[in-house]
Protein backbone atom coordinates (compact mmCIF):
# COMPACT_ATOMS: atom_id res chain seq x y z
CA UNK A 1 0.00 0.00 0.00
CA UNK A 2 1.55 3.27 -1.16
CA UNK A 3 1.89 6.22 1.20
CA UNK A 4 3.02 9.79 0.73
CA UNK A 5 5.28 10.37 -2.26
CA UNK A 6 4.94 6.77 -3.41
CA UNK A 7 6.42 5.40 -0.19
CA UNK A 8 4.81 2.30 1.24
CA UNK A 9 3.68 1.82 4.83
CA UNK A 10 6.76 -0.39 5.24
CA UNK A 11 8.99 2.49 4.05
CA UNK A 12 7.39 4.90 6.51
CA UNK A 13 7.78 2.42 9.35
CA UNK A 14 11.43 1.84 8.51
CA UNK A 15 12.08 5.60 8.37
CA UNK A 16 10.38 6.10 11.75
CA UNK A 17 12.44 3.33 13.35
CA UNK A 18 15.59 4.79 11.81
CA UNK A 19 14.83 8.27 13.16
CA UNK A 20 14.25 6.97 16.69
CA UNK A 21 17.35 4.76 16.66
CA UNK A 22 19.62 7.55 15.44
CA UNK A 23 18.30 10.05 17.95
CA UNK A 24 18.71 7.60 20.82
CA UNK A 25 22.20 6.73 19.59
CA UNK A 26 23.47 10.31 19.55
CA UNK A 27 21.40 11.93 22.29
CA UNK A 28 20.08 9.11 24.47
CA UNK A 29 18.92 8.16 26.95
CA UNK A 30 15.71 10.00 26.08
CA UNK A 31 12.07 9.74 27.07
CA UNK A 32 9.31 9.00 24.60
CA UNK A 33 8.03 12.53 25.17
CA UNK A 34 11.41 14.02 24.18
CA UNK A 35 11.74 11.76 21.14
CA UNK A 36 8.65 13.26 19.50
CA UNK A 37 10.02 16.80 18.96
CA UNK A 38 13.52 15.45 18.31
CA UNK A 39 12.37 13.17 15.47
CA UNK A 40 9.31 15.04 14.19
CA UNK A 41 7.12 11.99 14.86
CA UNK A 42 3.76 12.02 16.60
CA UNK A 43 3.53 10.70 20.16
CA UNK A 44 1.55 7.70 18.88
CA UNK A 45 4.23 6.86 16.29
CA UNK A 46 6.99 7.18 18.89
CA UNK A 47 5.12 4.86 21.27
CA UNK A 48 4.57 2.25 18.55
CA UNK A 49 8.17 2.40 17.34
CA UNK A 50 9.54 2.27 20.88
CA UNK A 51 7.41 -0.79 21.63
CA UNK A 52 8.74 -2.54 18.50
CA UNK A 53 12.36 -1.71 19.30
CA UNK A 54 11.97 -2.91 22.88
CA UNK A 55 10.44 -6.17 21.62
CA UNK A 56 13.28 -6.57 19.10
CA UNK A 57 15.84 -6.12 21.88
CA UNK A 58 17.49 -3.10 20.23
CA UNK A 59 16.38 -0.66 22.91
CA UNK A 60 16.12 -0.95 26.69
CA UNK A 61 14.74 1.15 29.51
CA UNK A 62 17.31 3.20 31.37
CA UNK A 63 15.59 4.55 34.46
CA UNK A 64 13.12 7.37 34.97
CA UNK A 65 13.20 11.14 35.32
CA UNK A 66 10.73 13.44 37.03
CA UNK A 67 8.21 15.57 35.17
CA UNK A 68 6.68 18.98 35.80
CA UNK A 69 3.29 17.26 35.69
CA UNK A 70 4.43 14.92 38.42
CA UNK A 71 4.37 11.76 36.36
CA UNK A 72 7.81 10.15 35.90
CA UNK A 73 9.06 9.57 32.37
CA UNK A 74 10.86 6.39 31.43
CA UNK A 75 14.12 6.80 29.55
CA UNK A 76 15.13 4.67 26.59
CA UNK A 77 18.58 3.90 25.24
CA UNK A 78 20.23 1.70 22.62
CA UNK A 79 21.29 -1.73 23.89
CA UNK A 80 25.02 -1.93 23.13
CA UNK A 81 25.01 -5.74 23.20
CA UNK A 82 22.26 -6.00 20.57
CA UNK A 83 24.68 -6.05 17.64
CA UNK A 84 28.27 -6.76 16.61
CA UNK A 85 30.33 -5.00 13.93
CA UNK A 86 33.82 -5.48 12.51
CA UNK A 87 36.03 -2.59 11.42
CA UNK A 88 39.17 -3.15 9.34
CA UNK A 89 42.02 -0.74 8.59
CA UNK A 90 44.22 -1.82 5.69
CA UNK A 91 47.03 0.43 6.84
CA UNK A 92 50.52 1.21 5.72
CA UNK A 93 52.39 -1.29 7.89
CA UNK A 94 49.68 -3.70 9.07
CA UNK A 95 46.05 -4.74 8.80
CA UNK A 96 44.12 -3.95 11.97
CA UNK A 97 40.81 -5.74 12.66
CA UNK A 98 38.56 -4.79 15.57
CA UNK A 99 35.26 -6.17 16.85
CA UNK A 100 32.79 -3.66 18.30
CA UNK A 101 29.43 -3.74 19.99
CA UNK A 102 26.62 -1.44 18.87
CA UNK A 103 27.99 1.35 21.05
CA UNK A 104 31.33 1.00 19.20
CA UNK A 105 33.05 -0.24 22.34
CA UNK A 106 36.02 -2.39 21.34
CA UNK A 107 35.53 -6.04 22.28
CA UNK A 108 38.59 -7.57 20.61
CA UNK A 109 41.34 -6.71 18.15
CA UNK A 110 43.96 -8.32 15.96
CA UNK A 111 46.88 -6.77 14.09
CA UNK A 112 48.61 -8.56 11.23
CA UNK A 113 51.84 -7.01 9.80
CA UNK A 114 51.82 -6.55 6.03
CA UNK A 115 55.17 -8.35 5.88
CA UNK A 116 57.51 -8.64 2.90
CA UNK A 117 54.64 -9.06 0.39
CA UNK A 118 53.32 -5.62 1.28
CA UNK A 119 50.10 -4.78 -0.51
CA UNK A 120 49.99 -7.96 -2.58
CA UNK A 121 46.24 -8.48 -2.96
CA UNK A 122 46.27 -12.17 -1.99
CA UNK A 123 48.31 -11.34 1.09
CA UNK A 124 45.99 -8.50 2.16
CA UNK A 125 42.88 -10.67 1.68
CA UNK A 126 44.59 -13.35 3.77
CA UNK A 127 45.41 -10.84 6.52
CA UNK A 128 41.79 -9.64 6.64
CA UNK A 129 40.62 -13.26 6.80
CA UNK A 130 43.09 -14.06 9.55
CA UNK A 131 42.05 -11.06 11.62
CA UNK A 132 38.33 -11.73 11.25
CA UNK A 133 38.81 -15.41 12.11
CA UNK A 134 40.55 -14.40 15.32
CA UNK A 135 37.71 -11.99 16.19
CA UNK A 136 35.09 -14.69 15.69
CA UNK A 137 37.12 -17.28 17.56
CA UNK A 138 38.00 -15.20 20.62
CA UNK A 139 34.47 -13.82 20.97
CA UNK A 140 32.70 -17.12 20.22
CA UNK A 141 30.58 -15.11 17.79
CA UNK A 142 28.70 -16.85 14.98
CA UNK A 143 29.27 -15.13 11.60
CA UNK A 144 25.48 -14.84 11.20
CA UNK A 145 25.39 -12.54 14.24
CA UNK A 146 27.42 -9.82 12.54
CA UNK A 147 25.66 -6.71 11.25
CA UNK A 148 28.42 -6.15 8.71
CA UNK A 149 32.11 -5.54 8.09
CA UNK A 150 33.53 -2.10 7.25
CA UNK A 151 36.95 -1.81 5.61
CA UNK A 152 39.10 1.29 5.10
CA UNK A 153 41.64 1.04 2.26
CA UNK A 154 43.90 3.44 0.33
CA UNK A 155 42.67 4.59 -3.07
CA UNK A 156 39.53 5.43 -4.99
CA UNK A 157 36.54 3.15 -4.45
CA UNK A 158 34.18 2.30 -7.31
CA UNK A 159 30.81 0.64 -6.88
CA UNK A 160 30.88 -1.96 -9.65
CA UNK A 161 27.36 -3.35 -9.16
CA UNK A 162 27.39 -7.13 -8.87
CA UNK A 163 31.18 -7.06 -8.51
CA UNK A 164 30.84 -4.98 -5.36
CA UNK A 165 33.51 -2.48 -4.35
CA UNK A 166 36.48 -2.18 -6.70
CA UNK A 167 39.64 -0.42 -5.47
CA UNK A 168 41.79 1.82 -7.67
CA UNK A 169 44.86 2.23 -5.47
CA UNK A 170 47.58 3.57 -7.74
CA UNK A 171 50.07 4.28 -4.94
CA UNK A 172 49.88 0.68 -3.67
CA UNK A 173 49.81 -1.01 -7.08
CA UNK A 174 46.10 -1.89 -7.06
CA UNK A 175 44.55 -1.45 -10.49
CA UNK A 176 40.77 -2.09 -10.38
CA UNK A 177 41.05 -4.75 -7.66
CA UNK A 178 37.62 -6.35 -7.00
CA UNK A 179 38.30 -6.49 -3.29
CA UNK A 180 34.74 -7.27 -2.20
CA UNK A 181 34.46 -10.16 -4.64
CA UNK A 182 37.84 -11.50 -3.52
CA UNK A 183 36.69 -11.44 0.11
CA UNK A 184 33.37 -13.08 -0.82
CA UNK A 185 35.19 -15.90 -2.60
CA UNK A 186 36.85 -16.93 0.66
CA UNK A 187 33.46 -18.05 1.95
CA UNK A 188 34.40 -16.86 5.44
CA UNK A 189 31.12 -15.02 6.00
CA UNK A 190 27.58 -15.93 4.91
CA UNK A 191 26.63 -14.26 1.64
CA UNK A 192 24.01 -12.03 3.27
CA UNK A 193 26.46 -10.35 5.68
CA UNK A 194 27.37 -7.07 3.99
CA UNK A 195 30.84 -5.67 3.36
CA UNK A 196 31.29 -1.88 3.25
CA UNK A 197 34.57 -0.83 1.64
CA UNK A 198 35.66 2.80 1.49
CA UNK A 199 38.68 5.06 1.40
CA UNK A 200 40.61 5.14 4.70
CA UNK A 201 40.57 8.94 4.88
CA UNK A 202 36.79 8.83 4.59
CA UNK A 203 36.42 6.30 7.38
CA UNK A 204 38.69 8.49 9.54
CA UNK A 205 36.43 11.43 8.69
CA UNK A 206 33.32 9.40 9.58
CA UNK A 207 34.75 8.58 13.01
CA UNK A 208 35.83 12.14 13.83
CA UNK A 209 32.48 13.59 12.69
CA UNK A 210 30.42 11.05 14.67
CA UNK A 211 32.47 10.80 17.85
CA UNK A 212 35.51 13.07 17.73
CA UNK A 213 36.66 16.62 17.12
CA UNK A 214 34.31 17.12 14.16
CA UNK A 215 31.09 16.46 16.03
CA UNK A 216 28.62 19.33 15.69
CA UNK A 217 30.29 20.86 12.63
CA UNK A 218 28.20 21.24 9.49
CA UNK A 219 31.27 21.19 7.25
CA UNK A 220 34.80 20.07 7.93
CA UNK A 221 37.92 18.63 6.34
CA UNK A 222 39.54 15.65 8.07
CA UNK A 223 43.11 14.96 6.97
CA UNK A 224 44.76 11.54 7.17
CA UNK A 225 48.51 12.04 7.59
CA UNK A 226 50.33 8.72 7.50
CA UNK A 227 52.88 7.34 5.04
CA UNK A 228 50.93 9.36 2.51
CA UNK A 229 48.25 11.99 2.93
CA UNK A 230 44.55 12.04 2.11
CA UNK A 231 41.46 13.96 3.13
CA UNK A 232 37.73 13.59 3.70
CA UNK A 233 35.52 16.60 2.96
CA UNK A 234 32.21 16.81 4.84
CA UNK A 235 29.65 19.38 3.68
CA UNK A 236 25.91 19.80 4.09
CA UNK A 237 25.55 18.47 0.52
CA UNK A 238 27.71 15.42 1.31
CA UNK A 239 26.92 14.75 4.96
CA UNK A 240 28.56 11.30 4.84
CA UNK A 241 31.76 12.88 3.54
CA UNK A 242 33.67 12.22 0.36
CA UNK A 243 37.28 11.21 0.01
CA UNK A 244 39.49 13.47 -2.08
CA UNK A 245 42.90 12.52 -3.43
CA UNK A 246 44.40 15.59 -1.81
CA UNK A 247 47.83 14.00 -1.53
CA UNK A 248 48.14 14.15 -5.31
CA UNK A 249 47.61 17.87 -5.59
CA UNK A 250 50.65 19.28 -7.46
CA UNK A 251 52.64 21.61 -5.21
CA UNK A 252 55.80 21.81 -7.33
CA UNK A 253 55.80 21.38 -11.09
CA UNK A 254 58.47 18.85 -12.08
CA UNK A 255 59.25 18.18 -8.41
CA UNK A 256 59.98 14.98 -6.51
CA UNK A 257 58.64 11.71 -7.88
CA UNK A 258 55.54 10.60 -5.97
CA UNK A 259 54.46 7.03 -5.22
CA UNK A 260 51.68 7.50 -7.78
CA UNK A 261 54.27 8.07 -10.54
CA UNK A 262 53.65 11.80 -11.04
CA UNK A 263 56.05 14.56 -10.02
CA UNK A 264 55.55 17.29 -7.47
CA UNK A 265 52.58 15.84 -5.53
CA UNK A 266 51.99 17.03 -1.98
CA UNK A 267 52.45 13.43 -0.81
CA UNK A 268 55.98 13.45 -2.22
CA UNK A 269 56.86 16.16 0.32
CA UNK A 270 54.42 15.91 3.23
CA UNK A 271 53.76 12.19 3.75
CA UNK A 272 55.74 10.43 6.47
CA UNK A 273 57.43 8.18 3.91
CA UNK A 274 58.64 11.20 1.94
CA UNK A 275 59.56 13.11 5.11
CA UNK A 276 61.87 10.32 6.29
CA UNK A 277 63.31 9.90 2.76
CA UNK A 278 64.10 13.63 2.54
CA UNK A 279 65.80 13.47 5.96
CA UNK A 280 68.00 10.61 4.77
CA UNK A 281 68.83 12.46 1.55
CA UNK A 282 69.85 15.52 3.57
CA UNK A 283 72.23 13.45 5.71
CA UNK A 284 69.94 12.26 8.49
CA UNK A 285 70.76 8.84 9.91
CA UNK A 286 67.90 6.89 11.44
CA UNK A 287 68.83 3.67 13.24
CA UNK A 288 69.83 0.77 10.95
CA UNK A 289 66.76 -1.22 9.98
CA UNK A 290 64.36 1.33 11.47
CA UNK A 291 60.90 1.17 9.99
CA UNK A 292 58.98 4.23 8.94
CA UNK A 293 57.27 4.86 12.27
CA UNK A 294 60.47 4.48 14.28
CA UNK A 295 62.44 6.62 11.82
CA UNK A 296 59.84 9.39 12.10
CA UNK A 297 60.10 9.21 15.91
CA UNK A 298 63.88 9.59 15.64
CA UNK A 299 63.57 12.52 13.22
CA UNK A 300 61.20 14.28 15.60
CA UNK A 301 63.52 13.63 18.57
CA UNK A 302 66.46 15.05 16.59
CA UNK A 303 64.55 18.16 15.50
CA UNK A 304 63.01 18.78 18.94
CA UNK A 305 65.15 17.08 21.61
CA UNK A 306 63.36 16.77 24.94
CA UNK A 307 66.57 16.98 27.02
CA UNK A 308 67.26 20.59 26.14
CA UNK A 309 70.17 19.82 23.82
CA UNK A 310 70.72 21.64 20.55
CA UNK A 311 68.30 20.56 17.79
CA UNK A 312 69.79 18.80 14.80
CA UNK A 313 69.67 21.47 12.07
CA UNK A 314 69.10 18.97 9.26
CA UNK A 315 66.11 17.32 10.94
CA UNK A 316 64.71 20.70 12.01
CA UNK A 317 64.98 22.07 8.46
CA UNK A 318 63.24 19.03 6.94
CA UNK A 319 60.45 19.27 9.51
CA UNK A 320 60.02 23.00 8.94
CA UNK A 321 59.85 22.53 5.17
CA UNK A 322 57.28 19.76 5.61
CA UNK A 323 55.13 22.07 7.77
CA UNK A 324 55.27 24.68 5.01
CA UNK A 325 54.19 22.20 2.32
CA UNK A 326 51.41 20.80 4.48
CA UNK A 327 50.24 24.30 5.35
CA UNK A 328 50.11 25.20 1.66
CA UNK A 329 48.05 22.10 0.97
CA UNK A 330 45.64 22.95 3.79
CA UNK A 331 45.25 26.50 2.48
CA UNK A 332 43.97 25.05 -0.80
CA UNK A 333 41.38 22.97 1.08
CA UNK A 334 40.35 26.03 3.09
CA UNK A 335 39.94 28.14 -0.05
CA UNK A 336 38.08 25.44 -1.96
CA UNK A 337 35.67 24.18 0.71
CA UNK A 338 35.60 26.94 3.36
CA UNK A 339 35.20 24.46 6.24
CA UNK A 340 34.44 25.30 9.85
CA UNK A 341 37.15 22.91 10.99
CA UNK A 342 40.24 21.20 9.61
CA UNK A 343 41.28 18.17 11.65
CA UNK A 344 44.56 16.30 11.29
CA UNK A 345 44.62 12.61 12.17
CA UNK A 346 46.53 9.51 11.13
CA UNK A 347 49.46 7.99 12.97
CA UNK A 348 52.05 10.45 11.61
CA UNK A 349 49.92 13.54 12.22
CA UNK A 350 49.23 12.50 15.79
CA UNK A 351 52.88 11.59 16.41
CA UNK A 352 54.15 14.95 15.17
CA UNK A 353 51.63 16.56 17.51
CA UNK A 354 50.77 20.04 18.65
CA UNK A 355 54.08 21.84 18.09
CA UNK A 356 54.20 20.74 14.47
CA UNK A 357 50.52 21.61 14.10
CA UNK A 358 51.23 25.18 15.24
CA UNK A 359 53.71 25.62 12.39
CA UNK A 360 51.31 24.05 9.87
CA UNK A 361 48.49 26.31 11.08
CA UNK A 362 50.66 29.41 10.69
CA UNK A 363 51.51 28.58 7.07
CA UNK A 364 47.94 27.54 6.20
CA UNK A 365 46.31 30.69 7.53
CA UNK A 366 48.99 32.93 5.98
CA UNK A 367 48.35 31.49 2.51
CA UNK A 368 44.57 31.02 2.60
CA UNK A 369 42.16 33.77 1.63
CA UNK A 370 41.38 36.03 4.58
CA UNK A 371 37.63 35.37 4.80
CA UNK A 372 37.68 31.54 5.00
CA UNK A 373 40.91 31.65 7.03
CA UNK A 374 39.21 33.83 9.61
CA UNK A 375 36.40 31.32 10.14
CA UNK A 376 38.27 28.00 10.27
CA UNK A 377 39.69 26.16 13.26
CA UNK A 378 42.66 23.83 12.68
CA UNK A 379 43.29 21.11 15.24
CA UNK A 380 44.21 17.48 15.87
CA UNK A 381 41.73 14.62 15.69
CA UNK A 382 40.68 13.17 19.04
CA UNK A 383 40.25 9.49 18.32
CA UNK A 384 43.86 8.39 18.06
CA UNK A 385 45.33 5.69 15.82
CA UNK A 386 42.18 3.52 15.96
CA UNK A 387 40.05 6.13 14.19
CA UNK A 388 40.10 4.37 10.79
CA UNK A 389 38.80 1.08 12.22
CA UNK A 390 36.15 2.92 14.25
CA UNK A 391 35.10 4.81 11.12
CA UNK A 392 35.05 1.59 9.12
CA UNK A 393 32.68 0.07 11.69
CA UNK A 394 30.48 3.17 11.38
CA UNK A 395 29.71 2.15 7.77
CA UNK A 396 27.70 -1.01 8.63
CA UNK A 397 26.29 0.75 11.69
CA UNK A 398 24.91 3.61 9.58
CA UNK A 399 23.43 1.10 7.12
CA UNK A 400 21.84 -0.80 10.02
CA UNK A 401 20.17 2.39 11.25
CA UNK A 402 19.05 3.27 7.71
CA UNK A 403 17.30 -0.12 7.54
CA UNK A 404 15.44 0.76 10.71
CA UNK A 405 17.43 -1.72 12.78
CA UNK A 406 16.59 -4.69 10.56
CA UNK A 407 19.34 -7.31 10.57
CA UNK A 408 20.76 -8.58 7.30
CA UNK A 409 18.91 -11.71 6.22
CA UNK A 410 19.62 -14.47 3.71
CA UNK A 411 17.93 -13.92 0.36
CA UNK A 412 14.71 -15.85 0.05
CA UNK A 413 15.01 -18.91 -2.16
CA UNK A 414 12.91 -18.71 -5.33
CA UNK A 415 9.78 -20.80 -5.06
CA UNK A 416 9.33 -23.21 -7.92
CA UNK A 417 6.02 -22.61 -9.70
CA UNK A 418 3.61 -25.55 -9.63
CA UNK A 419 3.16 -27.57 -12.82
CA UNK A 420 -0.34 -26.19 -13.43
CA UNK A 421 1.07 -22.63 -13.52
CA UNK A 422 3.61 -23.59 -16.19
CA UNK A 423 0.84 -25.25 -18.24
CA UNK A 424 -1.44 -22.19 -18.00
CA UNK A 425 1.38 -19.81 -18.88
CA UNK A 426 2.20 -21.96 -21.90
CA UNK A 427 -1.38 -21.78 -23.17
CA UNK A 428 -1.39 -17.99 -22.88
CA UNK A 429 1.59 -17.56 -25.19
Amino acid sequence: MAGLGGRTVRDLRRESRSAVLQRLYFDGPMSRQALGPATGLSSGSVSNVAAELLTDGLVEEAGVIGSDAGRPRRLLRIRPDSGRLIGVDVGETRVRVELFDLGLRELARAEVPLGPRGYDVDAVVGHVQEGMAEMLRTSALAPDDLLGVGIGVPGIIEDAGDEGAVVHGQTIGWDAVPLERRLRLTGQLPSHIPYFIDNGAKTLGQAEMWFGAGRGARNAVVVLFGSGVGACVVTEEAAQGRAVEWGHLTVRVGGRRCRCGARGCLEAYAGAEALVARWREAGGQPSPGAGEERALTELLAAARPSNGSTPDPVAAAVLAETAEYLGAGLSDLINLFQPERVLIGGWAGLQLGGAFLDEVRTHALAQALRFPAGRVGIGLGRLGPDAVTVGAAVLPLAAFFARGGQRPRPAARPVKAPAWRAAVDGRLV
